[in-house]
């Protein structure tokens, strides 16, 4: 939140800066920011008509860059307080954020490949307000960030000083929980294929197209440059052109293989997941490294997530769902990216969430639920055909067609009825549900904080309903159950989650 800063007669301290090293990391990832004001800078001083002042224009525009950064840097105090940690900045307009301790979810440290090289990084605090980190610090010194961490974690704990909630014995440095190898990367790479390569070249394309000789996009530019070079595409044998199609089609697979490959090294090399006093440590990251701990207390729910292929090989992924938030691509912390469902077990265990037994029977929802929406479709598949008979007068068996494109979707709602199930036993919930991006999330009936019963009109007349569990950072939805078994479970949650008082249930671990 933001708050009016103290009057300059106000005796508060100053607070402390953040490391000088910063403004080297900050002038160097900004380069890129600054191409086209160098550029208006040599245009709009007629520099271009004297190549020997451009040198000299292009490092004023650095020198105002490094000024206003270090102008920046030095307006920029946090203050490290008793109930909250305050960040103060702004160079000519003053704003002041206030963090307190009890709302802050989550301190992790960030360190992209130049910060790495310089021993810095960024701290990032969550709040859990659902669009990432609430505030950060660009940069600190480890030393640095550490300290923030531990004493964010003691002042949630009710401890004056980090010294006295870490204790004076060092945590033992113990086996990891879960780590990911060389050979797991690779085969995590391999079913990462991605394409995304191509929409990387193709937005460079698009950015600097005035820089190529021709439209890159239309393809008729690319058959004159091949008829330029001797090429005649209609002269071309029919297996040469196959081979050729087949032979492309076998790169673009290959690119996208080594492309899923390369992302996977990047985002999960050096993968660690620890289990320490302060809950789950997790380390990841080839040019950029994270670093963070996650309370076991706020372990909301588990998500294990897994696909038709990965199974067959008996590959999952584990993920937690908790009030922070992973990033703003990913909702949920991944604690295992690849492991079988023995290794899965246990880091589930330490967060108090186990697996259903072995002769758990999943409820599944009616057949008819799921093909609802092909039943909207056919309507409007055959009010189309109705209007292109009468409207086109066109015959029956040239309109008719469009009542097949339902029966193409068939076999999809099949195998999406197929892998559904809900079950609530004792004392959790589970929800099992997709076909292809397969997800099997188990949340403990203490974390629950709404059930909501939920009708349309198709589910009031069948006497059907829908019920809707919402926990910290997530949700979970029971779909097609009869009225009066959704009324049932929903008081029967509710009567469990009633004592519990998730003001301090969070603050445990």
């Amino acid at each position: 939140m933001n708050e009016p800063l103290p009057a300059e007669d106000n005796p508060v301290a100053e607070g402390q800066r953040l490391h000088p090293l910063g403004l080297i990391v900050g002038l160097i990832t900004g380069l890129p920011q600054l191409i086209f004001p160098m550029v208006a800078a040599v245009f709009g001083t007629g520099s271009r008509d004297r190549p020997e002042l451009i040198p000299l224009v292009i490092l004023a525009v650095l020198l105002i860059s490094v000024f206003f950064r270090w102008l920046a840097w030095l307006r920029t105090h946090y203050h490290v307080g008793d109930d909250d940690i305050r960040i103060e900045r702004g160079i000519l307009s003053r704003s002041a954020r206030s963090i307190p301790y009890d709302r802050i979810q989550d301190v992790s440290v960030e360190q992209k490949l130049l910060a790495r090289l310089l021993g810095i990084g960024e701290v990032k605090f969550e709040t859990g307000g659902g669009e990432g980190e609430d505030a950060k610090l660009s940069y600190v010194s480890l030393d640095e960030a550490e300290r923030l961490r531990e004493t964010v974690r003691a002042r949630k704990a009710g401890v004056a000083t980090p010294e006295a909630s870490a204790g004076a014995v060092p945590e033992p440095d113990l086996p990891p929980v879960f780590a990911m190898d060389t050979r797991r990367l690779v085969i995590l790479g391999f079913y990462s294929f991605s394409l995304v390569i191509f929409a990387i070249l193709g937005g460079l394309a698009q950015q600097f197209d005035f820089l190529l000789p021709f439209d890159w996009w239309d393809f008729k530019n690319w058959i004159g440059i091949a008829e330029d070079n001797g090429v005649d595409i209609t002269h071309i044998d029919r297996s040469v052109q196959i081979g050729g199609a087949i032979i492309a089609l076998l790169a673009l697979t290959a690119i996208g293989f080594a492309t899923g490959i390369v992302r996977t090294f990047l985002k999960e090399y050096g993968f660690r997941l620890d289990r320490t006093a302060k809950g789950f440590r997790r380390r990841r990251g080839l040019t950029t490294l994270t670093d963070v701990v996650m309370p076991v207390a706020r372990v909301q729910a588990a998500q294990i997530e897994t696909g038709p292929i990965r199974k067959i090989n008996g590959w999952h992924a584990l993920k937690f769902v908790s009030l922070a938030q992973e990033s703003k691509d990913e909702s949920h912390h991944i604690v295992a990216p690849l492991a079988q469902m023995d290794e899965i077990a246990p880091i589930m265990a330490e967060a108090g969430i186990a697996l259903p037994s072995t002769e758990a029977q999943f409820r599944r929802a009616p057949l008819l639920w799921w093909g609802q929406g092909l039943v909207y479709l056919w309507i409007a598949m055959a009010i189309g055909t109705a209007a292109t008979i009468i409207f086109a007068d066109a015959p029956f068996s040239k309109a008719g067609w469009m009542l097949i494109i339902p029966l193409a979707f068939v076999p999809l709602v099949w195998l999406e009825w197929r892998n559904y199930g809900d079950l609530v036993d004792e004392s959790q919930i589970y929800l099992r549900e997709n076909w292809w991006n397969q997800q099997f999330s188990i949340a403990p009936q203490v974390k629950v904080q709404s059930a909501e019963v939920s009708q349309g009109p198709l589910a009031r007349l069948f006497g059907l309903a829908t019920l809707h569990f919402g926990i910290a950072g997530g949700s979970l939805r029971f779909a097609a159950l009869p009225l009066e078994d959704a009324l049932a479970v929903r008081d029967r949650i509710m009567d469990a989650v009633a004592p519990v008082d998730f003001s301090e249930i969070n603050r445990r671990g």
